[in-house]
């Protein structure tokens, strides 16, 4: 970067290049392999995890996870209704070949759906099980923490066949998500506890343990996006409005004008995780960690600075994104005046933890300014301009707005809005903060 060619002024006044970062605004799929790429249908992102998981992405076990079409198709549809206890319905249990669902009513009465494959579907399976049927593993999301060994102690509420997306294999490549998925004997067990009852048509639904939420935003993911509303998903991938608590017995009310489509932007809730679904045309319109990176590098090309040590400024690279750096931008969350570190200014009687700006004198929380790596998590490729409260993760405006209005479930029955980067509760008024940065005074 040629730092005499960069204007010297505020970063909320630069304009940011749009030519130069157009290029690297397309997926790298495109980029790298135009025809010969397999049919992405869409992406599954993990919240709270800025890029990847602490320990690093391991198999099955990452921070997102790309469903591709299948070489050959693996989905199931519903067939044969059995009542038990006949022959045919033990006889589809057992049957290692036969994916089912059994339904236990009473202690004389299991109902047996059998299942038949699917030529036009793709079925992905995700849960806490690292059996081979499981294709994504969930474990649970602890807000901030640096290592997967903060997670080991929580007695997890994620079921360990949590839910199946079935994808069509044709356009649109329609994504349909249902609770539950099938075991290693292909069969999915709704015990006598679990919600269950008889549809209309003489059909079998019923719900999981802890459920699965979904919310679809209005106006799809984009910078226009509003929060939508929770809904359950039955096995059956019927639309419920939410029990009372996560496992209560009585099921809501079925929504019927709304399905269990998934759409850009959808989220999805187990119960210790929420997964964000980006459909293959939304990421393509996403920043691109290519993206991220020229922001960053334009931003520490205008050498911000401390306004009182008159050191410069910079973010560090995405690779330290856990490491506070000596150059790292600290920001005064009341005000949004951004500092290098510094010692002073400690308020005493408030555990050292409230400070005062030396720019305004607003006294609260300081902390240490981290980009958002997760390229996903954005509604727009705006500059990295606010940040959230309290855990100081950067990126654009609209983002930072998005997010702060999202109730997520939080526990068995209460919802608050989140850092989608690292899953910390926000506070404050808003949420975020607009960060006010001092340009260099040469």
């Amino acid at each position: 970067n040629n730092e005499k060619s960069v204007p010297q002024l505020l970063i909320r006044d630069l304009k940011f290049e749009k030519k130069s970062l157009a290029k690297l605004m397309f997926s790298p799929d495109q980029e790298n392999h135009p025809s010969k790429a397999p049919v992405k249908y869409g992406e599954l992102i993990v919240l709270g995890y800025n890029g990847s998981l602490p320990n690093g992405d391991r198999g099955r076990r990452k921070s997102r996870f790309a469903l591709f079409k299948r070489p050959k198709a693996n989905g199931v549809k519903p067939s044969t209704v059995h009542i038990a206890c006949t022959p045919q319905a033990a006889k589809a249990i057992s049957n290692k070949d036969q994916h089912s669902i059994s339904y236990t009513l009473s202690r004389a009465q299991t109902v047996v759906v059998e299942y038949t494959h699917d030529s036009n579907t793709d079925m992905f399976q995700i849960g806490r099980s690292t059996e081979s049927p499981i294709d994504f593993v969930v474990t649970d999301t602890v807000p901030g923490s640096q290592s997967n060994l903060d997670t080991q102690s929580v007695q997890s509420t994620i079921s360990r066949f949590a839910c199946r997306i079935i994808c069509e294999r044709n356009p649109p490549f329609t994504a349909r998500i249902y609770a539950a998925g099938f075991d290693s004997s292909k069969n999915i067990f709704l015990g006598e506890k679990a919600a269950k009852w008889k549809t209309s048509d003489g059909q079998m639904d019923g719900l999981t343990t802890n459920g699965v939420l979904v919310m679809h935003p209005r106006n799809g993911f984009t910078e226009d996006s509003k929060p939508g509303v929770w809904r359950e998903i039955s096995v059956c991938g019927n639309v419920f409005s939410l029990r009372e608590t996560r496992s209560a017995q009585q099921r809501g009310k079925m929504v019927d004008n709304e399905t269990n489509q998934l759409q850009d932007g959808s989220l999805i809730d187990l119960c210790g995780a929420t997964l964000l679904w980006r459909t293959a045309e939304g990421l393509s319109r996403t920043p691109t960690v290519k993206h991220l990176e020229a922001l960053r590098q334009e931003i520490n090309a205008a050498r911000p600075q401390c306004p009182v040590g008159f050191n410069t400024l910079a973010f560090p690279s995405m690779k330290r994104k856990d490491v506070v750096d000596e150059k790292q931008p600290w920001v005064y969350l009341n005000c949004g005046h951004v500092h290098g570190y510094h010692n002073w200014g400690n308020k005493e009687e408030r555990d050292g933890k409230d400070r005062e700006c030396p720019m305004c004198r607003s006294v609260g929380p300081y902390v240490p300014l981290w980009l958002g790596c997760e390229a996903g998590f954005y509604v727009d490729a705006g500059p990295p301009t606010h940040a959230f409260s309290p855990c100081g993760h950067v990126c654009s405006e609209k983002t930072t707005a998005y997010w702060s209005q999202i109730p997520l479930p939080h526990g068995t029955h209460t919802f608050h809005a989140a850092c989608p980067f690292c899953a910390h509760q926000l506070a404050g008024e808003q949420g975020y903060i607009r960060l006010i940065f001092q340009g260099p005074l040469d």
